[in-house]
């Protein structure tokens, strides 16, 4: 089941997005970060003050009771663009679908809710599996390249000159 996240559920949604991009248990999946950054991805603050933006939805994927999945659309009104982050399904869950089916699910609520003409995401550019899986949904390099970000409290680089690189769709009006 699909649905918008609610503040409440900050703590496992910054746990699960933890678990699916850094430490031993992200390896169980293929979308592992661990090789390339230490630390914590996020903390149940900082998705606790996204959960409370207007310019923000964050969905969920939920089997049963358990969350599987999740992705954060932030609205950029100025370029009319949905920017999609913190992608994370369970690791033992991936390979099914549901990084896909959120995906898609985010673009047709960024052109309802916003009404977007472009969805865009920022990805390790060393990550090749995964921007390859995301240019079979239809995502293109822009060219854009940016240092990754520094933020000690949270992640440590493991190797240097880690960069994003910027990644975009044009979405069909509804």
């Amino acid at each position: 089941m699909l649905r918008s996240a609610v503040a409440d559920e900050a703590g496992l949604i910054a746990a699960l997005i933890n678990r699916a991009y850094r430490g031993e248990t992200s390896r169980l999946g293929w979308t592992t970060e661990a090789d390339l950054l230490d630390g914590l991805r996020t903390n149940e603050e900082d998705i606790f003050a996204l959960l409370q933006r207007d310019d923000v939805l964050m969905l969920t994927c939920w089997q049963a009771s358990q969350l599987i999945a999740t992705l954060c659309i932030e609205w950029i009104p100025a370029h009319r663009t949905a920017q999609l982050g913190m992608i994370a399904v369970e690791p033992v869950a991936q390979n099914r679908g549901h990084g896909k089916t959120l995906i898609l699910a985010a673009e047709q609520q960024s052109v309802v809710r916003w009404q977007a003409l472009q969805s865009q995401m920022r990805v390790v550019s060393a990550r090749q599996t995964l921007i390859a899986f995301y240019q079979r949904l239809g995502y293109q390099p822009t060219g854009e390249h940016s240092p990754f970000p520094v933020r000690a409290d949270m992640w440590q680089p493991k190797v240097e000159h880690l960069q994003l690189m910027t990644l975009q769709k044009q979405l069909q009006s509804a």
